[in-house]
């Protein structure tokens, strides 16, 4: 295994480079860097402190500085230290002036301003909490996305993560023997989307939560004849009712809510198209 000291530099929260960097070293095999997080650095003495850090463990260095003095301070001691440093999002800011035709703000920590899309945030979030698990149907026609299927398919969490994108999301179970809400089927202006999983995976993942709980592995919770009929009863539903499917049992959170969103984007694209505009 190979280690190296990885500075991740930021005047914000350090949220963007710290995704960057993580997307950016999972692409490695066999390496693990020793991560120095410095965030919130607007001022020089905040900056000394970044470079004595640097000073001490030499590493590859990342950072998402917009005040001009304070880049141009760090990139020359890093070139003194014959260390990299990287200005991860310039050629993302550099590439959309030239499209657009305007200069960037260069305003640190702008995108966490309390602006109207941050309370939408918020809104979603709170939604998300309040409509899970099948909770509050009264107002579900509010939502933007609802989230249909099994018990342990990965509802709730990937509500969270629309809610954090904006999206009011909520989400209800498929329960043997238990008819969905009579709500759902009032339903115009939600995406329904139906999530699956492999039989065999939701048996292990129920077995699994079982065992978290102290109940025995004999419930028909977790009998695999049992949830192969449950999955395959839910796939019939999804089929009768028209709504997209979503096999999550090898996609990741972020993976099924950018399947969700670009089905959002396609059915909002379609909605203002010439062929689907209402006249």
């Amino acid at each position: 295994m190979k280690e190296f000291h990885l500075h991740l530099v930021s005047d914000a929260t350090g949220e963007t480079i710290n995704s960057v960097a993580r997307a950016c070293v999972i692409q490695f095999d066999d390496v693990r860097p020793i991560e120095h997080f410095w965030n919130l650095v607007r001022t020089d003495r905040q900056l000394d402190l970044v470079l004595e850090g640097i000073r001490d463990n030499h590493g590859l260095v990342m950072f998402t500085l917009v005040d001009e003095t304070l880049r141009r301070r760090l990139q020359d001691f890093c070139r003194e230290m014959q260390v990299p440093c990287i200005p991860v999002l310039d050629p993302l800011i550099n590439a959309l002036a030239v499209f657009l035709g305007v200069e960037s703000q260069r305003q640190p920590g702008r995108q966490h301003v309390l602006d109207a899309e941050y309370f939408s945030r918020i809104d979603a979030v709170d939604f998300a909490l309040s409509h899970d698990d099948g909770q509050s149907n009264w107002d579900l026609h509010e939502a933007d996305v609802v989230l249909i299927g099994v018990s342990r398919s990965s509802k709730t969490p990937t509500c969270i993560y629309l809610a954090n994108r904006g999206i009011k999301a909520a989400n209800i179970p498929l329960v043997p023997g238990t008819p969905l809400p009579a709500e759902v089927d009032l339903l115009t202006r939600p995406l329904i989307v139906g999530l699956t999983k492999d039989p065999d995976r939701l048996v292990q993942i129920r077995r699994n939560r079982l065992k978290l709980l102290n109940q025995g592995e004999s419930s028909s919770y977790a009998d695999p004849e049992l949830v192969r009929s449950e999955v395959q009863e839910a796939r019939r539903l999804f089929s009768r009712r028209g709504w997209p499917v979503i096999d999550v049992t090898r996609r990741s959170i972020e993976e099924t809510a950018a399947e969700i969103m670009m089905l959002l984007a396609r059915r909002q694209s379609a909605k203002f198209s010439p062929e689907g505009k209402k006249t």
